[in-house]
């Protein structure tokens, strides 16, 4: 799409956002040409999938986008922001630079960064929108970033690494050996650029497997929105040998966070008992971290069996996930479900048990919804059990 033409097809855009971009497509395919028509169209949906993810970007009717799948693998602006606190100096470099998302927020932070992009649409709009934004201390490149390195003698105060976490199949991978570029080729090289280096990472990456792969791992940040993990950072510093720290946040109306060293986590011993009157769920940046042994110690709770990793106690606390207050314990069984909750109608978790949530769905003839919440577990006689709560609700 040409510059001049832009602004013009941004009216259209912003007067279509709430539309279904299929129907706008039929409704429109003899008003435009078929150029015009696909710009129109992609530039609608990627504002729809941009809204709560994006939402700065997505308010400014300057800001153009490019295809949907970029908005998909950008970060958010929250996690971005997050990032860009850890750091401050004078120069870093953004690797893999996509939408610019995590350099906008960086050139905060830093008097000068450099981001690269090898795919030219992606490029080309970034650097648009960038000239938009006014930005100024960023230096922009359609180039390889690794070659940019081996042929520059410049070092960084953070090189920045959002690996493509595409095969050439297009299909999602996850781990760091298979994304592109492979960092673990490239680490010592890397490391005679820099002494800090951190990498945004897939949610499904294995933690452990990852403490193996790589070295001088300072800390390692889990970040939820709203009880769902969106990425994992590996923050890298030269010759780093100490103690890995894990940190978590959910971020949400009240930031959750809790961190923890791996060794403190592995010399942990902590203590267990059946359900007592109040049920804590840890959110999901915690169970993701493994740190279940740290936040029992921490908070003084009791697990209620060793792999259910649900805590409980006498006393109310405030706590980094869901709270419970426990109405009754049930056996597995339908008849007393009925009996207890006439409307049959309440919501399902599993802990450490047998069936899918579907499957004991059905068992016990039970609708999602209502007030009632019950959790499925097993018990420290590893008896199946369920948990039937009242969630409380945080100030």
């Amino acid at each position: 799409m040409e510059i001049n033409k832009i602004l013009e097809f941004q009216k259209i855009v912003q007067t279509n956002l709430n539309v279904d971009v299929n129907s706008f497509t039929l409704k429109n395919h003899l008003k435009l040409k078929k150029e015009e028509l696909k710009w129109v169209s992609e530039q609608i949906l990627a504002r729809q999938k941009s809204k709560y993810k994006i939402p700065n970007w997505f308010n400014n009717i300057n800001i153009i986008f490019p295809q949907a799948i970029s908005i998909e693998q950008s970060s958010s602006e929250k996690t971005a922001e997050y990032k860009a606190k850890l750091y401050q100096g004078n120069s870093y470099i953004d690797l893999t630079g996509g939408m610019g998302i995590d350099s906008y927020y960086f050139s905060k932070s830093f008097k000068n960064g450099l981001y690269f992009e090898l795919q030219e649409l992606v490029f080309k709009t970034t650097k648009y929108n960038f000239k938009e934004l006014n930005i100024q201390n960023i230096q922009l490149f359609n180039s390889n970033s690794i070659e940019f390195l081996r042929n520059n003698e410049q070092k960084f105060d953070l090189i920045y690494l959002d690996p493509a976490r595409r095969d050439s199949n297009k299909k999602k991978v996850f781990l760091l050996s298979d994304c592109e570029p492979n960092y673990l080729e490239v680490q010592k090289f890397l490391l005679e650029k820099t002494n800090q280096i951190l990498i945004k990472c897939s949610p499904l990456l294995d933690i452990s497997s990852i403490l193996k792969e790589l070295k001088f791992i300072k800390n390692i940040h889990i970040i939820a929105i709203e009880n769902e993990v969106k990425e994992i950072l590996l923050e890298i510093e030269k010759g780093f040998e100490n103690q890995v720290k894990i940190k978590t946040i959910n971020i949400s109306k009240k930031n959750e966070e809790f961190n923890f060293l791996i060794s403190e986590e592995s010399n942990a011993e902590i203590g267990y008992s059946s359900t007592l009157k109040y049920l804590y769920e840890p959110n999901a940046a915690i169970m993701k971290s493994g740190g279940f042994k740290s936040i029992s110690n921490l908070f003084s709770l009791a697990k209620i069996a060793i792999n259910s990793h649900l805590y409980t106690s006498n006393q109310l606390i405030d706590f980094p996930g869901r709270c419970f207050e426990v109405l009754n314990q049930l056996k597995v069984d339908a008849k007393e479900i009925k009996k207890l909750i006439p409307s049959q109608k309440a919501n399902l978790s599993i802990r450490n048990f047998p069936d899918s949530v579907e499957e004991l769905r059905k068992k016990l003839n039970l609708k999602d919804g209502g007030d009632l919440y019950i959790f499925a577990t097993t018990d420290l006689t590893n008896k199946k059990i369920l948990l039937v709560c009242k969630k409380i609700q945080k100030q």
